[in-house]
């Protein structure tokens, strides 16, 4: 099961900021996060840039292992 961690937005959107879920791809977890978190958490996803193991991830072909850690980073402003 790959671990995710939640962001800013996506944490609050998501109500947590850990999750483990069992998915092949990213794709799959992309489905998997608005079936378990819900259409407002879908919203905040598609705003959202995925890393897998700090390598971004855009592309829903990307496969995923159960040791990945999925980090879902919503855009930051500042700096």
């Amino acid at each position: 099961m790959a671990t995710l961690r939640f962001f800013a937005g996506a944490a609050e959107a998501a109500q947590t900021e850990t999750a483990t879920l069992d998915a092949g791809t990213i794709g799959e977890l992309r489905t998997q996060l608005g079936e378990h978190y819900g259409s407002e958490f879908v919203r905040v996803l598609g705003l959202c840039s995925l890393l897998v193991n700090g390598a971004r991830a855009s592309d829903d072909a990307v496969t995923l292992a159960p040791t990945d850690t999925v980090d879902v980073l919503p855009p930051f402003a500042g700096g």
